[in-house]
């Protein structure tokens, strides 16, 4: 096995135990991510739904068919790309993360980070890309909805190349979201 994989073996071993905060007395499994330990991109949403909560990986539900599509016409599989969420339970109702559901569970996404090595990471909401926009020292509000205009391009001290986007689950809602995401990813 190669470092990187051991090193997110041991992170997702983890994750699958921990009690930092009240989601896991709630959880039907923890969803740590999953994906190419070697990965150049690294996608992050914001935390498990319901079928991520049953099946223990992140975005398998209609969301996830409609990231697989979005993926397919940017000629990649999953099988190139890591994929993680802010948090790693399911909040009840599918509520937004809170704040200290956030810290508990973003040193772990930190450490996956670390080991894969992204050259890209593409954020999947506004709280993911709130979260790794600020690791970089930049700091957006909420209603910013288009930080990739002002921020097109911009390399972070991190080492890699951030690219907000929304949600895939927003995108299944409302079709012009779902034409503006295509077109995003296409750009990517």
């Amino acid at each position: 096995m190669s470092a990187p994989r051991n090193s997110l073996d041991a992170i997702a071993s983890e994750i699958t135990r921990c009690t930092k905060c009240p989601l896991h007395k709630s959880r039907k499994n923890a969803v740590p991510g999953e994906g190419n330990p070697n990965a150049k991109i690294m996608l992050i949403g914001e935390a498990p739904g319901y079928w991520e909560d049953v099946k223990g990986k992140p975005f398998v539900g209609a969301a996830g068919k409609f990231l697989d599509t979005l993926l397919a016409e940017a000629g990649v599989s999953r099988a190139q790309i890591f994929i993680g969420n802010i948090l790693k339970c399911r909040p009840p109702n599918n509520r937004e993360p809170a704040p200290d559901e956030i810290q508990a569970c973003t040193p772990f996404l930190d450490r996956q980070i670390t080991a894969i090595k992204p050259k890209l990471i593409i954020t999947l909401g506004s709280h993911s890309t709130a979260y790794i926009f600020a690791k970089a020292g930049i700091y957006i509000q909420r209603h910013n909805r288009n930080p990739r205009k002002t921020l097109q391009n911009k390399r972070s001290r991190l080492g890699f190349t951030r690219f907000p986007n929304i949600p895939p689950s927003s995108s299944t809602l409302q079709r012009q979201i779902q034409t503006n995401t295509h077109r995003r990813f296409q750009t990517a």
